[in-house]
Parts: structure tokens; sequence; C-alpha cells
């Protein structure tokens, strides 16, 4: 749990539930430290890391039951962290982006309480990863098509149903979903899906706050340390996070069809 300096308003400080990436089979609370540093301060949120069960030695769909649990938790806990219990988000990296989208479409399935925004990074959102970007950058950008295809045997085996949603939440049912912030990356395999996705979301409704950077390549959250742009874009995200979170009340309340585009 990261925490912010207090506020000098009295008003308490929203709260990030972050799933990292690694394709569903890497990564931990180490790997994502400096990410989940940056949006603390910056974003001004507490953060909640979670260290979901990675595959082979758990596969699907046991990150989405941890995501989902650890999110209710955090919703019914909030007051508890010292956060604003109005404003739970839920977010996450890529593999995370993808457990972060497919975690509000279980809760918003429930009837129950939904995180009050999503934070997408550069998300996967369809397992079939097919044309465009997928093809266009699949060698030589950092994420590879081969290592994508052994990160989802890891995850799924050999055998699943590429339509379920909890795999790939392009297929899920997007009306009534929390407010978005989708991140996209230039040089992205990903990209083209991600952004898809963002289509999709506007078309249900849902507002949506999306940046595409045009320079960048998957996984850039994680550069910070090596290349000043990575964080001042990561930085900006923050910021966007910090003022989605800020109107949320607003946002929710949006004409269908209202959503906005940066960049």
């Amino acid at each position: 749990l990261y925490a912010p300096p207090e506020t000098t308003a009295g008003t308490p400080a929203p709260l990030l539930v972050f799933l990292h990436g690694g394709g569903f089979v890497i990564g931990d609370l180490e790997t994502h430290d400096v990410t989940c540093r940056i949006f603390c301060r910056h974003a001004g949120v507490h953060v909640l890391a979670i260290d979901y069960r990675l595959a082979p030695e758990h596969p699907w769909p046991a990150a989405v039951e941890d995501s989902v649990a650890a999110t209710k938790w955090a919703l019914e806990h909030a007051a508890e962290l010292g956060a604003d219990p109005e404003r739970v988000a839920v977010g996450g990296d890529s593999a995370g982006g993808n457990l972060a989208a497919i975690t509000c479409q279980v809760l918003a399935g429930e009837g129950g309480p939904t995180p009050a925004a999503q934070l997408l990074l550069y998300p996967t959102t369809d397992v079939h990863h097919t044309g465009g970007s997928a093809d266009l950058f699949a060698e030589g950008f950092f994420l590879t098509r081969p290592q994508m295809d052994w990160f989802a045997e890891q995850y799924l085996g050999t055998s699943y149903d590429a339509d379920d949603p909890r795999i790939s939440p392009m297929l899920g049912k997007l009306g009534g979903l929390p407010p978005a912030v989708l991140i996209t990356a230039g040089f992205d395999p990903l990209r083209d899906e991600g952004e898809a996705y963002v289509e999709a979301l506007r078309a249900a409704g849902v507002p949506v706050v999306h940046r595409r950077f045009e320079g960048m390549i998957h996984g850039f959250v994680n550069m910070t340390a090596a290349a000043h742009s990575a964080r001042d874009a990561t930085v900006e995200i923050a910021g966007t996070l910090r003022g989605v979170l800020a109107t949320v009340d607003a946002m929710r309340s949006e004409p269908r069809g209202a959503s906005a585009v940066t960049g």
C-alpha cells in the first residue's frame, strides 16, 4: 500500500487498485514499485498493488478471480486504508490492464459496487491479436508476437474458449462500466486492440479519455529510469487520472457519446 501526503482540504485521497503487467506469467510487487510510486505521488492517490497468482502454476482464471476479489475488498475497506470509499479505481498495464477491464465487467455484471474509474495502460483486450499493429510491430519493438503466443499458452493452455469475455474483455458487456482512462503506445503490437476497445466503450456510452503516446513502445511505464520521455508520459497519465477522479461524478452523468479524447 502506497499512501500520498495528507491533503489539507480534509478530503481523503482516492484509491487505485493496481494490477501489474507481465503476460500473466511474470511481474510482481517489486517490478512495478516505481510505477506505483509515480502514480501515488502524481495522481495523488493511495495505491494498493496486488500480487495476484501467476501462470503456469496458476492458469486462467486464477488471476481474474484474484483481481475481482482484491477489488471487492478494496471497495469495502477503502476507508480503513485512509482512502475515499467513493473514489476507488482499478487499473493496470498490459496483462494488468486486461484484468482491470475484466474486473469492471464482472463487478458491473454482479450488480454490486463498482470502481469509480478504470485505468487501462496498453491493455490486451482481444486474445486473437490479429491484423494491424499486431502484425506491423510483431518483431523488433520490445514485445514480440512469439512472446505473446508463449504468454497465452502459459496462461490459457492449448484448449480454451477464445470468446470468453473473462479472457477478451472486448467481447464483454460494456454498458454501465465506469469511466476509463485508456493509454496506447504508437509502436505497440497491442495498440490497435486497445484503441478498438476505446471505440467499443464509447459506443456503449462509457466516458473515455484516450491518449496515444506516438513514440512509445509497449511497457514504457516500466522504463521511467531509462528514458525521460517514458517518465514524462507516466507523470502525464497520472495527472490525467487525478483529473478524472476529481470529476468522476460528473463523468458518470455525461450523456451518451460525450467522452473525451486527448492527443
